[in-house]
């Protein structure tokens, strides 16, 4: 099998059913859908299921097609994709949060054909990550990740999660650290970039719909944001690299062009120069 899409949920009312939705209509269908819900209450995901035909028995059996169902207790959200990393059998692991969807349905289709080709050039498949670029929901945008990964991506601005399919062993070499409540993914990147010494493979097509207004990025969380970063920079970069990469962040006016990516307004015209500039 090739791809396991994990969705984890807690009372996630219409949102597992879009999610769900999304990643059934695939053409590609060399998948499982691995869904970890911590315990909901709301009925929201027994509902969504009879509602598509998928008994909630059969598939926490492994008996319903590609659809497997575990409940349980976590701690939260990287506790639960930790858990559900644990029963995944595909080759590859792409992580879809409730609400969000793929871009369109050729998503699996192309990332298999990318899979095959780095396949035939020898690619090591074990050190595999591929990723793609995201379309923001929220500012009705396509962010374009960097084409080629470097420690400065690393520090700067990574590809969104949602966006990235990683060797099933990667994850399972490094689960999610459980300390860091907003940035364990943030911290896997790095540890796969720096520690793991992964292949990062740029698709050039967008793999998700990314909902946002997530937990990471409410007014209350920032501050904790911020230190989840500076803890992982420095577990993984020296010293003068930090220094290098805070300078080109103040010499490149980082903090506008944040504002500018985050306005309704600008942020259009934003990401469509960046894209410029990443095509070359």
């Amino acid at each position: 099998m090739i791809f396991s899409i994990v969705v984890v949920c807690f009372n996630p009312g219409g949102k597992l059913r879009q999610t769900l939705d999304s990643i059934l209509g695939q053409t590609c269908r060399d998948f499982e859908v691995i869904i970890k819900d911590g315990g909901s209450t709301d009925g929201s995901v027994e509902a969504c299921m009879r509602t598509m035909g998928i008994s909630v028995e059969s598939a926490a059996s492994g008996n319903n097609g590609g659809v497997r169902f575990f409940q349980g207790r976590d701690t939260g959200i990287y506790d639960a994709m930790n858990q559900a990393v644990s029963h995944a059998s595909g080759d590859f692991v792409l992580f879809l949060n409730c609400g969000d969807v793929f871009a369109d349905e050729r998503v699996l289709s192309r990332t298999a054909k990318r899979i095959e080709k780095e396949r035939r050039s020898g690619t090591d498949m074990d050190r595999l990550v591929l990723y793609g670029d995201t379309l923001s929901e929220k500012n009705k945008v396509k962010i374009i990740s960097s084409p080629r990964i470097t420690g400065f991506t690393c520090y700067r601005n990574i590809p969104c999660h949602q966006s990235c399919f990683y060797s099933a062993m990667l994850c399972r070499r490094k689960p999610y650290d459980l300390q860091y409540r907003i940035r364990a993914d943030y911290d896997h990147f790095l540890w796969c970039f720096y520690r793991a010494k992964a292949v990062f493979v740029h698709m050039g097509f967008p793999v998700s719909s990314y909902e946002g207004g997530g937990y990471s990025e409410s007014r209350k969380n920032q501050a904790l944001d911020r230190q989840e970063h500076r803890r992982i920079t420095q577990a993984y970069m020296d010293r003068g690299e930090l220094l290098r990469y805070r300078a080109a962040m103040i010499c490149t006016l980082a903090p506008l062009r944040r504002a500018m990516a985050e306005s309704r307004i600008l942020s259009g015209a934003y990401h469509r120069l960046k894209e410029r500039l990443y095509r070359g």
